[in-house]
């Protein structure tokens, strides 16, 4: 296992604003550590008032101060250690005149499920996977470098993407041990892309990347005060991400702004011979910025999944004032819209992603460099039976052992399963609900605040709605609504396939018609002050 690197250490505020540091008469003064957009940062890159170098080494000394000293929230599990260098070639380039780039200079942070070709490790958490270094970039990462943005590190996430037991910690890795929310660090970070979420909410970086099968970009985006884009299926590639079903698995932008998330998305977006599943993404995909339009909910079709609610009483309180402020902005407010088959396929997803870990994490690991001794699910379960100390001291692998158990993917319970998941929760659900009413789009609570963080009994989840978008491979986003008791809470707007264009700019109108959103203050559980 690689530890995180600690670069020097400059003291400042770990709240909003940073001491600025030393500089040389030839180096801009660092931007301060407030929470500005990428494109605000990219202005000053472009006008050379900031470099792309102080740019990352603020960011690389919040880290510091922040994820590993002061809080504590141990949110990036490896640091680039060519961050510095990446951002040096770029600010050489803008000098040099060359075409500007849409992420230049942008420090991003993906999560560690994801490949790169450097000197970083891709573990999925685990540590049978510490020593393993990609040989090529993931599709994604490969666009984020051609769009410009400094890749600062890689942040820690719920171990193999939390499909490794039903009892599990979200935010809880073999390798990187336990994330923790920035907003009541007692409370967790949601899964599985738990350091995605508490790193970016914390403004370790300007956004990030992480992955989704069924809840882990919205779950943790709604929990850590953020904006998250699950996309339609095969509108990102997922070459050189580690798996867990190719029928729902997806990347996708977190943000603390929409405007973010859009632009993040952007660059990911298209079409790759690596992923089949992408083979129509360049005829959708389009330059999502272009959809921030603030009068967007005028005349909108918005209907409310009101069985999707009910997580909590202050959580519906939320929702509702969402609901008002939509109707204010001139949105056509359905309510309640009934969600055909809600419920009924839970088993059939269940099947069909025990079935497609087994043979997609299979097919993975078979390319990893031959020094990786772990090449299957079942050489992953001896690992972890012979490593329990380390790998398994508070839950176990019961969700590895159900799907090692299944067949192949040509088994009929297998096909069954995911054309009857695929229906009903797609043409009959999703669909049908919004033919039924004209609607332009559906909303529900995402999920209710963060729960106590419990290594002994795993997860309290309350509830959530990224299930139907999840199974049908539609869009969803999750966008800051509110607060329960000091806890960020969020709403989801999800839709028909390829509708990311529409669910964005209404989105953004409700942002910017809410700015519900506020910054963590690192609290040590809710109720103190400080």
């Amino acid at each position: 296992m690689i530890d995180l690197a600690m670069p020097r250490l400059f003291a400042f505020l770990i709240a909003t604003v940073c001491v600025p540091m030393a500089t040389s008469a030839a180096e801009p003064v660092s931007p301060p550590a407030e929470e500005l957009s990428i494109r605000d940062f990219a202005q000053k890159l472009q006008h050379g008032e900031w470099t792309a170098h102080a740019l990352a080494q603020q960011y690389l000394d919040r880290i510091a101060a922040i994820d590993r000293a002061g809080p504590a929230i141990n949110a990036v599990i490896e640091l680039n250690p060519d961050a510095l260098a990446i951002a040096d070639e770029i600010d050489v380039s803008r000098k040099s005149g060359k075409v500007y780039a849409s992420l230049r200079g942008i420090p991003v942070l993906i999560k560690d499920n994801i490949d790169t070709a450097d000197k970083m490790h891709t573990t999925a958490g685990s540590l049978a996977l510490a020593d393993s270094i990609a040989a090529r970039d993931a599709t994604i990462v490969a666009k984020l470098r051609t769009a410009g943005a400094v890749i600062l590190g890689k942040t820690n996430l719920s171990e193999w993407a939390n499909f490794r037991s039903n009892h599990s910690t979200s935010g809880w890795s073999g390798r990187g041990g336990l994330t923790k929310n920035p907003y009541a660090l007692d409370r967790n970070a949601c899964g599985s892309s738990s350091g995605t979420g508490a790193a970016i909410a914390a403004n370790l970086a300007v956004a990030g990347i992480g992955t989704e099968t069924d809840g882990s970009i919205v779950c943790p985006a709604s929990a850590n005060g953020l904006v998250g884009i699950k996309p339609t299926l095969g509108l990102v590639s997922r070459a050189g991400i580690v798996p867990i079903a190719h029928s729902q698995d997806t990347a996708g932008p977190m943000a603390r702004r929409v405007a973010d998330a859009a632009a993040l998305l952007t660059a990911i977006a298209g079409s790759d011979i690596r992923d089949p599943a992408t083979k129509d993404a360049d005829k959708h995909r389009a330059e999502y910025t272009k959809f921030l339009d603030a009068k967007r909910l005028r005349g909108a079709r918005i209907g409310v999944v009101r069985k999707l609610a009910g997580v909590g009483p202050e959580v519906d309180r939320v929702f509702d004032a969402s609901i008002a402020a939509l109707k204010a902005a001139g949105a056509v407010i359905v309510d309640p819209v009934e969600l055909p088959n809600q419920g009924k396929y839970d088993d059939e997803e269940n099947i069909v992603l025990q079935y497609e870990f087994k043979a997609d994490l299979d097919a993975y690991l078979a390319t990893l460099a031959p020094d990786v001794k772990t090449r299957s699910l079942a050489g992953l379960i001896e690992f972890d039976k012979a490593h329990a100390d380390r790998e398994m001291p508070w839950f176990g692998q019961e969700t590895f052992e159900q799907s090692q158990a299944r067949g192949g993917l040509d088994e009929k319970v297998y096909k069954d399963a995911l054309t009857k998941s695929k229906r009903l929760a797609g043409a009959e659900g999703i669909d049908a609900a919004l033919a039924k009413d004209k609607l332009d789009v559906l909303i529900a609570p995402t999920g209710g605040p963060a729960w106590v963080t419990d290594l002994v009994n795993g997860d309290h989840y309350t509830g959530g709605s990224s299930t139907p978008a999840a199974v049908a491979g539609y869009p969803a986003i999750s966008v800051p609504m509110g607060f329960v008791h000091e806890l960020p809470v969020g709403i989801t707007f999800f839709g028909a396939a390829w509708s990311e264009a529409k669910l964005i700019s209404y989105a953004y109108a409700f942002e910017q018609a809410t700015r519900a959103r506020k910054p963590p203050r690192f609290l040590e559980h809710v109720g103190t002050s400080d």
